[in-house]
């Protein structure tokens, strides 16, 4: 049984909350290379979840799921309205989409990012519109997804080019676990 870290603070972010409510009319992109794959990770074991989320989280802040006990992290993964899309170049993994549809009808993209290697070469807006292709199968009434002035720079221009639409702004606090410091702001608020 893990325990959950200790907290020892918290900072305020801005969070901004996105929505498709339709499906994209375009074609899917096509792969920018041969040797790229995306492969659900069916109830991924807790130890290659958290590889995946800190290596491309830790400069994002991503602490959330830090947070989880074990025990909670392995029910959210074992549920089978989670899914885990993995995204593999040459047999390495490089990313990430977390699809949750434990909400229907609606469908969140919980978790998307790519690990540090795999930024900047064109992968990121590939695997997202996989994704959102990917999402919009079932026929949801939304695909929503949120972001925070502590994510990577580019992250609300990618939702919004990808065809998302703000819906809503807030701040709210993040806790932040033990051995994580205060990260530096990534941008200037939601149109960085």
């Amino acid at each position: 049984m893990s325990a959950r870290p200790a907290v020892v603070g918290s900072i305020p972010t801005l969070v901004t909350y996105l929505e498709m409510t339709a499906p994209p009319v375009r074609a899917p992109l096509p792969a920018p290379r041969a040797d790229l794959e995306v492969r659900l990770a069916r109830q991924p074991t807790r130890s290659f979840y958290r590889y995946l989320y800190d290596a491309i989280g830790r400069d994002w802040t991503w602490v959330v799921r830090r947070l989880l006990p074990d025990e909670e992290l392995e029910r959210i993964l074992a549920d089978p309205a989670v899914e885990v899309n993995v995204m593999w170049v040459a047999g390495v993994p490089a990313g990430y989409a977390e699809l949750d549809r434990r909400r229907p009808p609606e469908v969140e993209l919980a978790y998307f990012g790519l690990l540090p290697e795999f930024i900047g070469r064109g992968l990121g807006r590939w695997l997202l519109d996989w994704t959102v292709h990917h999402a919009w199968r079932r026929r949801p009434r939304r695909l929503w997804v949120h972001t925070c002035d502590l994510d990577h720079p580019r992250a609300l221009a990618v939702y919004q080019n990808a065809g998302f639409r703000v819906y809503d702004e807030r701040t709210e606090q993040l806790e932040l676990p033990e051995g994580v410091a205060a990260p530096a702001r990534t941008g200037e608020g939601p149109d960085r």
